[in-house]
Formats: C-alpha cells, structure tokens, sequence
C-alpha cells in the first residue's frame, strides 16, 4: 500500500486529476462543476489512490462514525470504475477544506445527512473522468485509439489486439492524458443499488478497526478533566500537584490530571473535583430547568416576545386555528456516544518553538481543527502544513464531535507536558459537559374540516444553537420540521422566540425535526381524530401537491405489515426533511407494568437515489432505536446549573428486549433523474409523534410532553 498523501499531492493544480509513479497515483478531483451538480465554480475534493496491486482507494472528507459513508461514497467511485467491490477500500482525507469540504459548502464535516446528496454527482462525474484517463493511458503505454479500450471489470481496461490490462500497469502515463471536461458515465448498476458488504465492518468485528480511543504513540501520557461541577464555571485556583499525577494542568474551564494510565487520570481527576475553587456563573436562573420552563410559558402566552422571529406567513391564519390549540415539550438531551470525547495530540518542537502539532480525532468537524489549534496561546502563527490531523473511526457522533472542547483541552495538555498525550472524558464527565439538544415549547394551533388544514399558527420557543454558535437561516434548525410543510395549508405562520440560556447546546442527531416533528405531527393526529378522520387518509388529502410524499404515505396504507398491526395499538408520522419523506407506523403494547412496549415498526422511505439498501435500513432501525430511548426515557434536567444526569444508570437506553420488530419498505424513483437524499437523520424525528399518536388510541390519553416516563433509569424491569 502506498502512502498517504503528502502536502505537495494536496495542492496539485486543479487540472492534474490523474499524476504520479507508476507503483501508486493519487487522482485528487478537484474539477468546477455546473449548477445542478455542485455550486458552480465549487472545488470538489477527493483522492482516488490506485497502487501496485490494482487496489483503488477512496480517500474522503467524510467521517465514518458508524453510518457507512466511506462504504457508500466508495460504491460511487466503484461503479463508475468498474471495479471488483473486494478491492476497493476508503480512507479518511486530511484538513483540506479546499479539496475535501463538501460541495458548495467549503466545510470538511460531516452532519446533517449531506455527505451523500451533496458528494454524489461530483464523485460520479469525477470517478468517470478518472475512468476515461485511464482508457487514455493505457492507449499512450500499449498503443490504440483510447475508443478501443474499455473498461474490463476488476480494474481492468481491455483491447481487441493488446488484451486485458490492469490499471497498475497504466499509471505511468496517465499524467500524459488530457482532463475532459465531461466523461460518459459507465451506465451500470453493478454496484450502485446493491447490498454490497461495509468495507469498515470486518475490522470492527475482529477488532483491529482503529478508533480514536484506540490511539497509541511512543512516550504516550494519558489524562483526563474534572469540569467544574456548575456548568459554564471556570477555574479560580487548583492543587498545582496530586498524588500518583504526572501533571496537574489549570485548563480553563476544566483541571487536567496526567497520570501513567487512563484509569489513575480519570481517579485523581475525580478525587481533585472537591479540591479546586471554582468562579461559578452568577445568574444560575439561566441554566435552571424550572426557570427556563417558566420562562418558556411566558414566551408562549406573550402577545410579541422579544426578538420573535417569524418564519413563514401565508395568507390569514389566526381566525382559522379554533380546533386544536395544544403545547408540546420536548427537553434538553445528551448525545450519550459509546465512545467519550477524546483526542490524542503529540507536539514538535525546534529552538522552543513549536513546528508541529499532529492530532489523532474522532471528528465530525475537521474544518474547525486549525483554527482550535491556533486559538491556543503561542500557536496562532501555525500554517496549515504544521498542524496535522488524522481523522479516527467515531464511536458514534450525533452531531457531538464537531464541536472542539474536547481538542482543545487536549492541544492545551500536550503543551503543557510536552509529550503526547491521549485525554480521555470519564462517563460522567462527558454526559454533565454535553452540548445539549435544547429544550423546546412548541405551541400549535390548528383548524381544519374534514378536507384538510385551514389554519396553523406555529410558535417554537427553545434555546437557540445559533445565538451560541453562530447565525444560521433558520436558526439551526429551530424551525426546521414546522417550516415548508407538504401539507397544502393555505393560511400559516411559523414563529421562533429564541429562550434566554447559558446551557451549552449543540446539534443533535435530526436537529430542529426531532422536536417540530413531534409537535406537528400530533397536533395533525389530533384534529384528524376530532373530525373522525383516518390519520393517513387526513394527511394524503393535503398532499396532492407532492406526489413523492402523497406514494409513501399510500405506500404505507397499503402495506400488509400496516394493515397487520393492530387498529386500537398503531400510530402514525410523517416526515419531508433532509431530500427524504419518511412514513413510520408503530404498534405498541402496555407491559406488567403498564408502561409502553414497541411490539412492531415498520418504516416506508423515499431517499430518491439509493446507493446501499442494507445501510438505508440499518440507518432506518438505529434511528429507530435512538428514537424510542430518547422518548420514553431520556430528558437532562438542570438545578441552577448542576447536570442532574450523570450516567446511563439514570439515562436509560434500549435493551435487546426491548427491541420491536421493524422493516422496511425502501422506494426508489427514476434513477436517470433522482439523486440521493439524506439517511442517516430521518429515522429520529417520526418516532416520537408516532408513539404518542398509537399511546392516544391505545389508552386515550394525549401525551404533549416528553419523556414518557421521566426518571426511568437502567436498573428497572
């Protein structure tokens, strides 16, 4: 296997898509693609490495963090390549958003179900490109017209006269060939649509996949963080030393303990936890859970809040909403990832300065790196080439690793000892210094006849990512879920009145439509039930509109695994979002203890172009499962700012009997014009409302705020 990519392939002129030695090339793409493939004039990013034994290598931006990305944007490159699926492999890039970041974004992260939708028509015209300069090259190095050889399967080109030849033996000449503008496409489905095997899953099984906590080097220390026990506290002063510690290092918001193990590090951090003085915030009502509900009930019933924003205004709604008027809540969430924050950083220095920083992440967010790196005293004069990071398999993400606390503690660690180091969060070090899902009222009223919706008037009040983090068209997704609904409701408006906090919050797994779906989607159960409607039948009459989202709610209706459930125990949702429509339907059931068991589920999806089934399903069941434990079970409360969450001892998940049934019915349209939608977060959002609308018919009680069954910890029946 060759190398990976030094800084001199990275900056390859952008017409050298085909270069090196005949043992191994690097085809960066990096080709301007017209509107309707990428934003015009956008650089597209990605390594194609074929080397000496005929094994083509995707080397992306994309982070695999368990969703099958590199497998799916591989199977793209495979195809057009022709290539045998056991030959192909991906890598993850280095930082270099202006090759690596997604299309039209210019960031390397991976989130919000984009990687796919945005990398597929520039990795397909791209990998064609490649697919043609190899024909070239093998017309310069054997002889021929580049029309009379083809591609062979296996990566192969093949001759009437010359014969098979592998790509290997062609590589020599490929930096002789012309870059086309535009290449045919191979016009196959060989491996595009097919159940192909993950290519990251041998290794998970037998271990020897790498993920960051798997990380070792040379002269390695291992640390871990006590954060001050109320969030956004900082340190006022702390032991400069502690027993069986290597170094106790003043971080800031936090105090690093270095010891020989991770283990020692985690213990002596906890042991200093009572031992440090703490500048704590001081007005705490803002990082208090009952406060900032009262505060939200204030926001709801205010005639203007401050700051409202609104969103969509269509026609005339308020003499038309008397039907429904009902809130929702949802509450702040953990991410909750089997694999804890941790980030592994050696530091090189010449003449006491330092040259060189090199990272070892499990990172969602690689675009960020450099500048955390610089923020650090002493390294803001760092160029790109002396700050390295190498992206690490993610166990699990959700949206959690692209934010940087947890790199910069580490960069802050590795300066402050001078050796590598590898920082490891405690459990509950990781679920008390989250960076939540925000807690949200949703407020909806409705009015309608038995032909549809005549009125919505929609208020989100929640605390808003984008004040913390940055603006954002739709305030990260505060409204996402309640704006541009399918439903043809001719008189609406949506509104946001952002909640005051100091909570820290981020984005979570399906972001603003885990909770705007909820509410809208009871709310709609709830009048389709008021006018005696069927939940499904109510809906498809106010989808005429749009026919993709109108076939996956009759495709459900009609579904043998729909129809199977039973009437008094099923409930429905559905979801547009992210390129994709959803339609879930649950059957539940009351166990011993009266409380909610999921005994069947059964999703229909439209994600346009499907590139792996196997990983839309799978994506499908996990969101699925994140859905369930987070409805029934999950909340984090605040005490004037003190986490009251602490572990998965008292923030339940599911268990394997807790488990329902579930399939999948996967609907794909015209694959010369569809492209692909998102996956990985459309499985959430449907989950809870559909819960709710099957406990209603079940039991005949509403449930408008979640969790379920709050205070549900692990160790119960």
């Amino acid at each position: 296997m060759s190398a990976k990519p030094t800084t001199d392939t990275m900056i390859l002129d952008r017409r050298s898509f085909l270069g090196g030695a005949a043992a191994a090339v690097l085809m960066p793409v990096t080709l301007g693609f017209a509107a309707g493939q990428a934003d015009a004039g956008a650089t597209v990013g990605a390594y194609i490495r074929i080397d000496a034994s005929n094994t083509v290598t995707l080397i992306t931006g994309q982070t695999e963090m368990g969703q099958g990305i590199g497998s799916g944007l591989a199977q793209i490159m495979a195809e057009e390549l022709m290539l045998d699926w056991a030959q192909v492999r991906f890598e993850h890039a280095p930082v270099n958003p202006a090759l690596y970041g997604l299309p039209g974004w210019g960031l390397q992260l991976t989130g919000g179900s984009t990687s796919t939708m945005m990398w597929y028509a520039p990795l397909r015209s791209a990998s064609a490109i490649a697919a043609w300069r190899l024909r070239a090259a093998a017309a310069l190095t054997f002889g021929g017209a580049v029309e009379q050889w083809t591609l062979a399967g296996g990566g192969k080109v093949n001759h009437a006269i010359y014969g098979v030849k592998t790509f290997a033996s062609v590589l020599g000449k490929v930096a002789s060939t012309p870059v086309p503008a535009s290449a045919p496409f191979a016009g196959t489905k060989r491996i595009v649509g097919q159940r192909v095997r993950r290519i990251d899953l041998a290794a998970k099984v037998d271990g020897s996949a790498k993920f960051g906590m798997d990380v070792m080097l040379p002269g390695m220390v291992f640390a871990s963080v006590a954060h001050s026990p109320t969030l956004t506290g900082t340190v006022k002063s702390c032991p400069a030393k502690a027993s069986g510690a290597l170094a106790v290092v003043n971080l800031g918001n936090a105090v690093g303990v270095v010891a020989s193990n991770t283990w020692n590090a985690m213990r002596i951090a906890s042991s200093l936890q009572s031992k440090v003085t703490w500048a704590l915030p001081a007005n705490r009502a803002l990082l208090d859970s009952g406060s900032l509900a009262s505060a939200a009930q204030a926001l709801q019933a205010a005639a203007a809040p401050a700051n409202l924003k609104v969103f969509e205004t269509v026609g005339s709604p308020d003499g038309k909403t008397g039907a429904i008027d009902a809130t929702y809540v949802a509450p702040f969430l953990a991410h909750a990832c089997m694999e804890v924050m941790n980030a592994t950083v050696s530091v090189t220095k010449t003449n006491g300065l330092v040259t060189l920083v090199e990272l070892w992440l499990p990172t969602q967010g690689q675009s960020f790196v450099p500048g955390t790196v610089r923020s650090v005293p002493g390294l803001a004069n760092l160029t790109d080439a002396q700050i390295k990071v190498n992206s690490m398999l993610c166990g699990g993400g959700f949206g959690r690793k692209i934010e940087q606390d947890y790199v910069l503690q580490a960069v802050k660690l590795a300066i402050a000892v001078g050796k590598p180091v590898k920082l490891t969060w405690s459990r509950p070090q990781d679920f008390k210094n989250d960076k939540y899902r925000p807690y949200a009222s949703m407020r909806v009223r409705l009015g309608g006849d038995a032909n549809g919706i005549g009125g919505l008037v929609y208020r989100n009040v929640s605390a808003s990512i984008s004040f913390q983090q940055g603006a954002n068209p739709e305030d990260t997704g505060a409204v996402a879920g309640a704006v541009k609904l399918p439903y043809g409701i001719a008189n609406r408006r949506i509104e946001f009145a952002p909640l005051p906090t100091a909570i820290p919050l981020g984005y979570w797994r399906s972001v603003g439509e885990s909770y705007n779906t909820f509410a809208i989607e009871s709310a709609i159960d709830e009048l389709a039930l008021a006018l005696n409607q069927d939940p499904i039948d109510y809906r498809l009459r106010m989808l005429g509109a749009d026919q993709r989202a109108a076939r996956v709610l009759q495709t459900l209706k009609a579904s043998l695994r729909y129809t199977g459930m039973a009437a008094a125990r099923r409930g429905v949702a559905f979801l547009k979002g992210f390129n994709s429509y959803v339609a879930l339907a649950l059957e539940i059931a009351l166990d011993n203890v009266s409380r909610i068991r999921v005994t069947k589920a059964h999703y229909v999806i439209d994600c346009g172009l499907v590139i792996n089934p196997d990983a839309v399903e799978a994506q499908m069941q996990g969101g699925l499962v994140h859905g369930l434990y987070s409805a029934l079970y999950n909340r984090v409360t605040f005490a004037n700012g003190v986490p009251q969450v602490q572990n998965f001892s008292n923030y339940r998940v599911l268990t394997a009997r807790d488990m329902p049934q579930v399939t999948v019915d996967i609907l794909e349209g015209d694959p010369a014009t569809t492209m692909p939608g998102g996956v990985g977060e459309t499985g959430v959002p449907c989950v809870a409302p559909a819960l709710a609308n099957a406990y209603h018919r079940l039991s005949g009680t509403r449930v408008r705020e979640l969790p379920f069954y709050p205070g549900a910890t692990m160790s119960e029946d």
